[in-house]
């Protein structure tokens, strides 16, 4: 590799973007447009949480990737993230409106949950993916007790209802996190310990990363 590397984010999260930015690499930003609920009720019965989220991650990667602009396409690497919460039995993506996420944190309030996020990493070459590594990582999240008025605050602040599982750990919702069991940045949606070795699977280097997608502001 000669620094040339162009790091694509399938993903329009802003948590996503600022997790890499604050890693020290500008990526380009590109959204798939994958119908996430068609993916998953094509998948088979039975399928685990990681094995959705990391299907639905790879989608989304594979989706930009086919869409990328011949000069991004020549040389980059494409990263695609998923990430649902695991409670009561079932994954929870984003709610569909405030009383959902008002509901959600009443049911979750003072308990645990698992965070599965699902990891893709192609490296596409020449216009064409060369290679391809995924994975998903799991962090338990541990949810204090908001009271009544917060949490109605933060339900019509709208935050929860465009954020898997209804909270965040780097935004308003942060205050009512009590702590986290494993890798914070997977809950913010992209883990860095499990992106850079999904990375080394396919030969690319944080350091030339850093060189062909520097900050520029």
């Amino acid at each position: 590799m000669t620094g040339s590397t162009r790091l694509v984010l399938a993903s329009a999260s802003p948590g996503r973007r600022k997790v890499l930015r604050g890693a020290g690499m500008d990526p380009v930003v590109l959204v798939s447009g994958v119908d996430e609920d068609a993916l998953v009720a094509a998948l088979p019965d039975g399928a685990g949480p990681g094995e959705v989220t990391t299907a639905l991650a790879t989608a989304k990667a594979e989706a930009v990737a086919h869409a990328l602009d011949a000069e991004v396409g020549a040389d980059c690497v494409v990263i695609g993230c998923d990430s649902m919460l695991y409670r009561d039995g079932r994954l929870w993506g984003k709610p569909a409106t405030e009383a959902a996420a008002v509901q959600g944190w009443q049911a979750m309030a003072g308990r645990s949950g698992e965070l599965f996020t699902g990891h893709c990493v192609l490296r596409v070459s020449g216009n064409r993916i060369e290679n391809r590594a995924a994975a998903h990582a799991v962090t338990t999240v541990r949810f204090g007790r908001p009271s009544a008025a917060d949490l109605d605050a933060y339900a019509r602040s709208g935050e929860p209802t465009a954020v898997a599982g209804g909270f965040t750990l780097d935004g308003l919702g942060g205050w009512f996190v009590d702590g986290v069991d494993g890798d914070p940045s997977a809950v913010i949606g992209i883990g860095l310990p499990l992106t850079r070795t999904l990375l080394e699977r396919v030969g690319v280097s944080v350091s030339d990363l850093w060189a062909a997608n520097p900050l520029t502001d």
